[in-house]
């Protein structure tokens, strides 16, 4: 018999992953329509040129620089982080299930943690407050994107789960085909500054933060199956002598 009664509450896990994916893009879009509402001048603005050269604010100055799109970015993204952690340690639960090469399940829930903590640095830590900081933040981030996306694609069940196995491939070479482009026109930019180029490399920017977000959305694929129950122990009889 078990020592468990029925499960107090019971919760799809694949709603995890939808508040994952609403407040992540809630976070970023809806401090990119307040930031242009209230602050479009100055958040197009960069070190070298403004508006009209520049039309379309970067991911930083979007949720960095300006109140009071960064408060509501920073409520939202934090709304997110719960969520977020769930999400790491579901995929865990369901990978080591499955997986039979030793280690990889712990790999992959080591490579989640710290993505998602370098994230917290690079969003909560802008560019205005410290670059380098935010610089090194980001590019623990990117690197331990790679082998994040890599390692879910690797360890989809391509039987079960076909349709999210192409759509994670997809979104991969979306991903990391975007970073050259991305670099070209920020060292234009810097390096060269030229009129604009930093306006395409802040749309580039944006479309990572599309495909990163729908990436892992499609652990809803996999997670429909599975459920979160809060369950009570059962409180043992007291035999009276």
């Amino acid at each position: 018999m078990s020592m468990y009664n029925d499960a107090l509450v019971k919760i799809p896990a694949k709603y995890i992953i939808y508040a994952h994916t609403l407040f992540a893009y809630s976070a970023f879009f809806i401090a990119l329509i307040i930031g242009c509402y209230t602050h479009y001048d100055k958040i197009v603005e960069n070190e070298y040129f403004g508006f009209p050269q520049e039309w379309f604010p970067s991911v930083s100055a979007t949720i960095g620089d300006r109140y009071p799109a960064r408060a509501i970015f920073q409520i939202l993204i934090a709304l997110t982080s719960g969520p977020r952690f769930a999400l790491i340690g579901l995929n865990y639960l369901y990978q080591h299930t499955r997986i039979t090469k030793a280690g990889l399940s712990e790999i992959l829930l080591g490579i989640g943690l710290i993505r998602t903590v370098a994230c917290g640095g690079w969003v909560y830590i802008t560019s205005t407050d410290d670059h380098s900081i935010h610089d090194i933040a980001m590019i623990i981030y990117l690197l331990c994107t790679l082998p994040w996306q890599l390692g879910v694609l690797y360890t989809t069940d391509a039987k079960l789960y076909p349709t999210a196995l192409k759509r994670r491939r997809y979104l991969t070479m979306a991903f990391f085909g975007t970073l050259p482009f991305m670099i070209y026109f920020y060292i234009q930019h810097k390096v060269n500054h030229i009129p604009g180029a930093y306006t395409i490399y802040a749309l580039f920017e944006w479309s990572l933060i599309i495909y990163d977000i729908a990436f892992d959305a499609t652990a809803a694929f996999e997670f429909k199956r599975f459920e979160i129950k809060v369950t009570q122990k059962e409180k043992k009889k007291e035999t009276i002598v």
